[in-house]
C-alpha cells in the first residue's frame, strides 16, 4: 500500500478529569510509523498541566490551536461528564474545527464533551454503558444508542467505554487506510481486528435497576422461578393486583412491560450459565424457560447484538 500524500494529524484534546486509558488508547493507535502515516498533538484547554483522573496527571505540549490543525480531534472520557459541560471556549474550538471539516471523535464519556457543541443533536451517539441514560436525560435531542461499541456519524464518531475507543480507532484507520492496515495495527496492539456484538453484552445486568420498590417482591419471586411458564396474569395473581394494574405500575416502575423484563431477566440467567457451565445451548434454554436454542438465540442476539457461542467465546477466552 503506497503512503498518502501527507500525513493525516491527530489532536487528542485531554480535559480534567482525563481517563488515562481513554487518553492513551489514540496516542498509541495514531503514532507516526511507516504503515502509520499519522502525526499527533496531545492538548489541553491550555499547554501545560492538566489534572486526570484515576490518580495520573498530564502535562500537554499544545492548547486549543491543535484544533485548528488537526484533521480529526479526539475527545477523552473525562470524570463527571454529567456534572458540567466542558469550558466554552473548549466547546467553540470544537465546533470551529469541525466547520472546519475536522473529524470529531469522543471515546467513553467524551460524548458529552461532543454533545455540548450541538453537534450531536438528532443524530445518533454513543457513550459508556454507566452514563447512557445521563446523556440522554442531560442532551434529549442526541439519539443514544446503548447497545453498540461506536457510532460512526460521518463527521461525528462517538464509542462505548474504553476499550471500545480501541475499536472505534481501527475502524478510522480502515476507512482512511484499509483492511490490511488495520489489521496491521490490531496485531500489533494485541486487540481483535474486528468485535461482533455491542456494548450490551458488557453491561452487568440486562435487568434495569427499578425505580420504585412496590413490586419488589414480586421480581425476586420471578427471578427464583426463570425455568417455570411466567405469564402477566401470573406475576399479576402473585402481586395481589390485577394485571391491568400490574402492568401499568410495572412499567412506571422499571421502564419495562413485565414480559420484558422476564425476558431480560432469562437473558441474564443465560449469560451466567454460560459463563460458568458447559451446559450446550439448548439445555441452557430449557433451564432458562426459553425452550430451545433457537428461541435463546434469537432472544439473545436481540439483547445482547451477539449470539450465545460468541458470547461464551468472548468470556471464557484465556480461563
Amino acid at each position: 500500500m503506497p503512503p498518502p500524500s501527507r500525513l493525516h494529524r491527530v489532536a487528542v484534546l485531554v480535559l480534567d478529569g482525563a481517563k488515562p486509558l481513554d487518553v492513551g488508547i489514540p496516542a498509541q493507535v495514531f503514532t507516526t510509523r511507516a504503515s502509520m502515516p499519522y502525526e499527533v498533538r496531545v492538548c489541553g484547554a491550555t499547554p501545560g498541566p492538566v489534572t486526570g483522573g484515576d490518580g495520573l496527571a498530564y502535562y500537554v505540549a499544545h492548547g486549543l490551536e491543535a484544533l485548528a490543525w488537526a484533521d480529526i480531534v479526539f475527545v477523552p472520557g473525562y470524570r463527571f461528564p454529567d456534572r458540567d459541560d466542558p469550558p466554552q471556549a473548549v466547546v467553540d474550538a470544537l465546533v470551529a474545527a469541525h466547520d472546519r471539516g475536522a473529524r470529531l471523535a469522543a471515546i467513553s464519556t467524551g460524548a458529552f464533551a461532543l454533545a455540548a457543541t450541538g453537534l450531536l443533536d438528532g443524530r445518533r451517539a454513543t457513550t459508556h454503558w454507566h452514563y447512557t441514560r445521563a446523556l440522554m436525560a442531560r442532551h434529549p435531542l442526541v439519539r443514544v444508542d446503548e447497545n453498540v461499541l461506536f457510532v460512526d456519524e460521518g463527521s461525528v464518531l462517538t464509542s462505548a467505554g474504553a476499550a471500545s475507543g480501541i475499536d472505534l480507532c481501527l475502524h478510522i484507520v480502515r476507512g482512511d487506510l484499509g483492511v490490511a492496515a488495520s489489521n496491521h495495527a490490531a496485531r500489533r496492539l494485541v486487540a481483535a481486528p474486528y468485535r461482533s456484538g455491542g456494548q450490551a453484552q458488557y453491561v452487568p445486568r440486562s435487568v434495569p435497576e427499578p425505580l420504585g420498590e412496590r413490586f419488589a417482591t414480586t421480581r425476586e419471586w420471578a427471578l427464583h422461578r426463570l425455568g417455570e411458564h411466567l405469564s402477566l396474569d401470573t406475576l399479576a395473581r402473585q402481586a395481589g393486583v390485577s394485571p391491568r394494574t400490574f402492568s401499568r405500575r410495572f412499567v412506571e416502575e422499571t421502564g419495562y412491560t413485565p414480559m420484558q423484563w422476564v425476558m431480560r431477566a432469562r437473558i441474564d440467567l443465560a449469560r451466567e450459565l454460560l459463563e460458568r457451565s458447559e451446559r450446550s445451548v439448548e439445555q441452557i434454554a430449557a433451564d432458562v424457560g426459553l425452550g430451545t436454542g433457537a428461541n435463546l438465540r434469537q432472544h439473545f442476539q436481540h439483547i445482547l447484538g451477539t449470539t450465545p457461542s460468541e458470547y461464551r467465546r468472548t468470556f471464557t477466552r484465556g480461563e
